[in-house]
């Protein structure tokens, strides 16, 4: 009624009818809303208008509780939230030191008390440049999501055989061909914590210690001597295939990587 009031007193001084909403609270019920356009009649007032709190989805202002966003509250918060896992101060890590086709850098892997991975650093032969300034933001993110909780397995899974320059041969036995950083990375970290099964599937190459022993093969006769007419021989000083590191084969002037078709070079 104060508002009511309010406009009762201001009309007689202006012609036109006044701007103002009449807010009724939520439990307003509908004989005291006509009453409310009963009494602004009987005060000369030429318009108005009625808000009935809570009768529209969203509004722009609520004083009060609402029990619905409470009971969602209640809901979202029993799910549980993600918490970060953080390591201790001190803590045990792993360098290790990478080539990829002359591209040097260091991977460090800091340990969690059990063992497994909590963070990733790399660090770039070349400070300062755009390998190196990518190469600290991505292991930032590595790090605050192994520390949030998601799998190894999936960060492996998601980033292997990721393919952009610089890509290329390697020193490390276990990675022959890299097609990228991140994925000389991460098929580098399932060699040192999964299992055989998955670094299998990361397309990590297996070493000959780790392979299981061959059943012995009965002694057969040595094979002929190769003719000058074999339609194909492997050469000892053949080089590795670039593309995907198998050795290659001569034919003709040049080479041929009878894996993936691809020729060092010769039309």
């Amino acid at each position: 009624m104060g508002h009511i009031k309010m406009m009762g007193a201001t009309q007689p001084f202006i012609s036109g009818a006044i701007s103002k909403t009449v807010n009724v609270p939520k439990e307003a019920t509908v004989d005291e809303i006509m009453e409310a356009y009963i009494q602004s009649w009987k005060m000369g007032a030429k318009a108005i208008s009625i808000y009935r709190d809570g009768s529209k989805r969203t509004q722009p202002l609520n004083t009060g509780k609402d029990k619905i966003k409470d009971e969602v509250q209640q809901v979202v918060e029993s799910m549980g939230r993600p918490v970060r896992r953080r390591l201790s101060d001190e803590r045990h890590s792993i360098t290790h030191k990478f080539d990829i086709a002359g591209h040097e850098g260091y991977i460090t892997v800091g340990l969690f008390e059990d063992g497994t991975p909590g963070e990733l650093f790399l660090v770039m032969a070349k400070e300062g440049s755009t390998i190196s300034g990518f190469a600290d933001a991505f292991a930032q993110a590595i790090s605050y999501a192994l520390q949030f909780g998601v799998p190894l397995q999936v960060l492996v899974d998601k980033f292997s055989h990721a393919r952009f320059e610089p890509s290329g041969m390697t020193k490390n036995p276990d990675i022959r061909f890299a097609k990228s950083i991140v994925d000389y990375i991460f098929r580098w970290m399932a060699t040192k914590f999964l299992s055989n099964d998955a670094q299998f599937r990361a397309g990590v190459n297996n070493r000959e210690e780790n392979a299981a022993p061959a059943p012995e093969k009965p002694k057969l006769a040595p094979p002929p001597a190769p003719t000058p007419y074999a339609a194909m021989q492997n050469q000892e000083d053949a080089p590795p295939c670039s593309m995907c590191g198998s050795i290659m084969v001569r034919s003709g002037s040049c080479y041929k990587c009878a894996n993936c078709g691809s020729t060092s070079g010769c039309a």
